[in-house]
């Protein structure tokens, strides 16, 4: 016997309110206004930690919504014609395209720049 709204195990942090008009805020509610493209300064990047020696660019430094992301990440892995993933505010393209997705991010009006070596 479960109880569908039992949302107490999501309340990390927070011990006891005695305040009757108490809302608790979770992290994931607010949505971020995703900036326009002009506006973005993304960082390019070749990236081969912790992936058993295998190489990834990473793009870093995107401010907006998750879908937002997904999307462009989309755009970026079709255009390269490899796999890849996109959350917590970062792209990783398998293999070295940082040339390329440099190429394309500028195209489409972001403020893009490779860093690193």
């Amino acid at each position: 016997m479960s109880k569908k709204g039992n949302d107490w195990k999501k309340r990390d942090g927070v011990v006891y309110s005695t305040s009757e008009n108490f809302e608790f805020n979770f992290w994931g509610q607010d949505s971020a206004e995703t900036l326009p493209a002009s506006q973005q300064k993304l960082k390019i990047l070749l990236d081969k930690k912790s992936r058993a020696g295998k190489q990834v660019t990473l793009i870093e430094g995107f401010v907006g919504s998750e879908e937002d992301l997904k999307e462009l990440g989309k755009l970026l892995k079709n255009k390269c014609g490899v796999g890849g993933s996109a959350k917590d505010g970062e792209i990783l393209i398998q293999g070295d395209h940082r040339d390329k997705i440099l190429q394309l991010l500028v195209q489409a009006g972001y403020g893009a720049k490779k860093s690193g070596g």
